[in-house]
């Protein structure tokens, strides 16, 4: 290759002055090594560590890396036989485990602070012709960003993150613990729970809490609060309101950050959405959203008279939102375990209804007071989604809302005894209602919503065929 990313014009002259920016910083920062890294289609981080010398190279014709991460389940397991012709595969290109082309985002660069002399960069995917590479979930947001532009709008999002922060008592790191997946560790707790933003079980959790915050600022995240949550060594960190996609890639940095800050420091971070913990609560990631309006830079959520509620413009995205629900489900709550969160009364929705500043519904409506913090919270989400999917997935059912002039049907006062329709109950369930969603098909296409179904699927099988703890209770002395 030569100059793979000039040749397709992959960057503007913009990222090409950053570029160059980095390579200054890295050279006077004395970085040793850089992580060249992409979110996979479960938003888990992979990629490649260079040293700062070939850094230079990679800014001109990215970096190869091995396809077979696209097709990947959550055990890390390639779920087709790529080398077999005819196994499947949606994207033909992936076939026989061939390299892709990680092309680095110089806006995305971090020095990791708890990492000496180490640089972070994201990159996304293209084929060796400059195609994109249909399951890079990065160029998914950015299309959903693009269309709303075209509309005059510019999405802006902000994070509530809920996770448990625990003590590392065992890695399991012996070779028994060896597997796909490996034996979890095991952890012990560092307060009890039930005590919600209670100071006491804040200050239990603080000397390691402080750690994640020093970390956060340095990277450049925009932490607004640290809180102790209801489940016992449960927290959730707030952050500031960004616009695009920025805090999709805020979120996926800020899960690899703390997952490795805790460890270093003998903790173990989880966004699993309900871990198999005693007395513990299901956590969830919550989207507060809204609209600006590119040209006056207002909240196009605000009715332009002042009054209470939300604008056309908002009631319409609000429909979106609900109309497209049930098809998103596998975006917002992917894994199996996450269904296990949607129960009546337990802060976490059952079913797609909206009301006004009521925590039970799915979505969340904020429109009274200042017309900046006019806003839509969606609860439905749980902490271990692929951000993109889930920030484009709420990007283009809103904006077909706008687009099909919908109208919001009334608010519930009852969010789990509403006569409305329920969200999926199993990833299962919410799987086939994605398949025959034409309006996701639409936006994400076909090839890639074909793709996801055949990772989600085998990751559904093999759990099927799993003989799990709750089996063998109920039935081996039974029978």
């Amino acid at each position: 290759m030569s100059d793979f990313i000039a040749t397709h014009g992959l960057w503007s002259n913009e990222a090409r002055r950053q570029a160059a920016d980095v390579l200054r910083r890295v050279e006077a920062d004395g970085i040793n090594t850089v992580r060249l890294v992409f979110a996979d289609m479960h938003g888990i981080t992979r990629g490649k560590t260079l040293l700062a010398g070939s850094l230079a190279g990679a800014f001109e014709d990215g970096c190869a890396i091995t396809s077979t991460l696209l097709l990947k389940d959550t055990s890390h397991r390639t779920v087709v036989p790529v080398f077999a012709a005819g196994a499947g595969i949606g994207d033909a290109d992936l076939q026989g485990g061939g390299d892709v082309i990680m092309v680095p985002d110089p806006a995305t660069f971090r020095v990791l602070p708890w990492a000496p002399g180490t640089g972070w960069m994201l990159c996304d995917l293209y084929h060796h012709d400059g195609r994109p590479v249909v399951a890079s979930t990065r160029r998914l947001a950015r299309a959903a960003v693009d269309r709303l532009a075209a509309r005059g709008f510019e999405y802006v999002s902000g994070l509530e993150v809920e996770f448990y922060l625990t003590r590392l008592e065992d890695a399991a790191l012996a070779l028994g613990d060896a597997g796909q997946p490996g034996r979890p560790p095991q952890v012990s707790l560092l307060h009890q729970g039930y005590a919600y933003l209670t100071e006491q079980r804040y200050d239990q959790v603080e000397p390691i809490v402080e750690i994640l915050r020093e970390n956060c600022l340095a990277l450049g995240l925009p932490l607004h609060s640290l809180e102790v949550e209801f489940g016992p060594s449960q927290c959730e960190f707030v952050f500031k309101a960004g616009t695009g996609i920025r805090p999709a890639d805020d979120m996926i940095l800020f899960r690899s950050a703390a997952k490795q800050i805790a460890r270093r420091h003998g903790y173990h971070v989880s966004f699993m959405c309900r871990p198999q913990l005693p007395e513990a609560m299901a956590s969830g990631w919550h989207l507060h959203q809204s609209l600006r309006n590119i040209r006056t830079g207002e909240n196009a959520f605000a009715p332009s008279d002042g009054s209470d509620g939300l604008s056309g413009v908002g009631q319409q995205f609000l429909a979106g939102l609900l109309a497209g629900a049930a098809g998103a489900a596998p975006f917002s709550t992917p894994t199996i375990n996450g269904y296990k969160r949607y129960r009546p009364n337990s802060l976490a929705p059952d079913r797609v209804a909206w009301a006004e500043d009521n925590r039970g519904a799915m979505l969340r409506v904020l429109a009274r007071g200042a017309a900046k913090l006019r806003r839509i919270e969606n609860r439905v989400g749980e902490p271990a989604a692929n951000p993109y999917l889930y920030l484009a997935s709420q990007m283009v059912t809103g904006l077909a809302g706008i687009e099909g002039g919908m109208d919001l049907p009334p608010p519930v006062d009852s969010p789990y005894a509403a006569q409305v329709e329920k969200l999926p109950q199993t990833l299962d369930a919410a799987l086939d209602r994605l398949d025959t969603d034409p309006l996701l098909r639409a936006a994400f296409g076909n090839d890639f919503v074909d793709h996801f179904l055949l990772i989600k699927r085998a990751e559904v099988a093999r759990y099927n065929q799993t003989v799990t703890d709750w089996e063998h209770r109920e039935y081996f002395d039974l029978f």
